[in-house]
């Protein structure tokens, strides 16, 4: 399958697991996209310049504003427009963006990779000691899963944990995350969902935190 119907069939995918005010654009991260004005990733290769002005183009699309520059801010994150919150993800041959009003949702989180066995050397760096996995799909499925909880949340934390502060319950596609530590204002045993999306030969994972934190 090409590219851009891998891409397209991940991208109808997630259109469809989106809830209702959630915007999504999605762009060729091995394309160079005009930057705006405050867009600067300095000192930046080829590659990584070109997924960045993809995931800069596909906030556009998913906030439908075409005009809007998303700058870089002190944390590396995209500042997004007040009143709205969004999330990026690029990996090999996909790069995509969703994006909803502040007003609506406490945080966004979206993650994607390629679908293929996460090697077992990286398991215990991402699993909490509770989770058991049997094959390097599910360990990546723990991965992405714990990437879109870790964006979805940052918004109001601003810190930075590690995988073993989420510990992951799955039913079919989708899943519950449970702090096993403090993450200040979010206490320990506070828990997420999300859901997991796999087409295209991509698996990813979307939350979507519509109540505000304890």
């Amino acid at each position: 399958m090409p590219d851009a119907a891998r891409r397209g069939a991940f991208a109808a995918a997630l259109q469809a697991a989106l809830p209702p005010g959630v915007g999504l654009g999605q762009a060729d991260p091995a394309q160079l996209y005009p930057l705006l004005p405050g867009e600067v990733l300095p000192a930046a290769v080829p590659k990584r310049l070109a997924e960045f002005s993809a995931g800069r183009a596909a906030a556009r699309m998913a906030l439908q504003q075409p005009q809007q520059a998303l700058p870089m801010g002190p944390d590396r994150a995209p500042v997004w427009p007040l009143g709205r919150v969004g999330s990026i993800t690029h990996c090999a041959g996909l790069c995509l963006a969703i994006a909803g009003r502040a007003a609506d949702f406490e945080g966004i989180g979206l993650d994607a990779e390629p679908e293929v066995a996460l090697d077992a050397a990286l398991w215990n760096q991402i699993l909490h000691p509770d989770e058991k996995v049997h094959d390097g799909l599910a360990a990546l499925a723990h991965f992405v899963a714990k990437e879109a909880c870790y964006k979805a949340q940052y918004r109001t934390s601003r810190q930075l944990f590690g995988f073993q502060t989420l510990r992951l319950e799955f039913s079919g596609t989708s899943f519950k995350a449970e702090f096993m530590d403090n993450v200040p204002p979010i206490p320990k045993g506070h828990v997420i969902q999300g859901r997991l999306i796999r087409a295209g030969g991509y698996l990813g994972a979307l939350v979507a935190l519509s109540q505000p934190w304890p």
